[in-house]
C-alpha cells in the first residue's frame, strides 16, 4: 500500500518561496508512474500544479509554470515542491498524489497560509 505524507511550514510570508516535501512509503518514486502536487484554496476546487515522472522528467500547469519547481531525492524516496513569489492567493491545502496505474493515492494534505 502506497502512503504519502506532506511536510513543510504552515505559514509563509508574501514574496517568499513555499517549500513542501512528500515522503513516500510502500512504493518507489523511480519505478512507478507519476507523482503530483495538487492544491485546494479555501472555498475552491482542486488545482493540479505539476508532476514528476518516475523517470525524473517534470510537467507543470501553464498558469503556475513560471513559479513552480518539482524535484526529488531518490535516496529518501521523496519529492518536493517549490513555489516562488507567493501571495495570499497561494493560501491552500497542498496535497501530494501518486498515480499508479488506475489507482490514485493521496497524502492527507498540509495547510499553508501566506500572510505577513
Amino acid at each position: 500500500q502506497v502512503q504519502l505524507q506532506e511536510s513543510g511550514p504552515g505559514l509563509v510570508k508574501p514574496s517568499q518561496t513555499l517549500s513542501l516535501t512528500c515522503t513516500v512509503s510502500g512504493g518507489s518514486i523511480t519505478t512507478t508512474d507519476t507523482w503530483s502536487w495538487i492544491r485546494q484554496p479555501p472555498g475552491k476546487g482542486l488545482e493540479w500544479m505539476g508532476l514528476i515522472f518516475y523517470s525524473g522528467n517534470t510537467a507543470y500547469s501553464p498558469s503556475l509554470k513560471s513559479r513552480t519547481s518539482i524535484s526529488r531525492d531518490t535516496s529518501k524516496n521523496q519529492f518536493s515542491l517549490q513555489l516562488s513569489s507567493v501571495t495570499p492567493e497561494d493560501t491552500a491545502v497542498y496535497y501530494c498524489n501518486a498515480q499508479i496505474g488506475i489507482k490514485a493515492y493521496w497524502g492527507q494534505g498540509t495547510s499553508v497560509t501566506v500572510s505577513s
